[in-house]
């Protein structure tokens, strides 16, 4: 199975950013997500997964990229071979907290796959960790018409990997607990999703 690891935004997305907190510290969506990606992508070649980020630079990439490079690869190993794993960060009102995943409108092999995400973060973060689900289609997943989602012709989820406005998440986030919990997310789901 060949993994497609796509990191959110670029450093001139505007906004995608945490405040900056007392402490001096705040959390850049482009970078925080670039530096998951690569610590997801490094664990998964350990274990022998065909993994590529399909998106290197730091700058922005359109949606319509990224899903152009994505389909390019899929079609080259087969639709069915091929997993898009989108990392993000969510933001609210500052006062939201959770961890979320999405995949495309309706019921495909996404909505399984997202459920071992669900399941393993669950397991992963830290206890009373609020877990965000959208049951209305009878599982976890949030069912979104995102583009990255939409337009991909392989599996694809997006996970929301706690909110960046919240002090509290963002914390956590930018610890190294938090950093070693997401990425552990990501690789253990995707292990299992491989058959590992």
């Amino acid at each position: 199975m060949k993994i497609l690891i796509d990191n959110g935004h670029g450093e001139n997305t505007p906004g995608k950013r945490s405040p900056k907190w007392t402490d001096g510290t705040q959390l850049f969506e482009w970078k925080y997500t670039r530096e998951i990606a690569k610590r997801v992508e490094t664990e998964l070649r350990k274990q022998g997964i065909d993994v590529e980020r399909i998106v290197k630079e730091n700058t922005d990439i359109t949606l319509s990229e990224r899903c152009k490079r994505a389909n390019a690869i899929a079609a080259k190993v087969g639709v069915k071979n091929c997993l898009l794993v989108s990392i993000h960060n969510n933001a609210s009102t500052g006062r939201a907290r959770g961890w979320e995943i999405h995949t495309y409108i309706g019921k495909s092999k996404s909505d399984e796959y997202a459920t071992i995400f669900w399941n393993e973060a669950k397991t992963i973060l830290p206890m009373g960790t609020k877990m965000r689900g959208d049951w209305t289609d009878g599982d976890a997943d949030w069912d979104s018409n995102f583009a990255i989602l939409r337009d991909t012709k392989c599996a694809a989820v997006l996970t929301e990997n706690l909110f960046m406005d919240n002090p509290e998440d963002c914390r956590y986030l930018l610890s190294n607990d938090g950093k070693e919990a997401i990425t552990k997310i990501h690789v253990q789901s995707i292990l299992k999703i491989a058959g590992k």
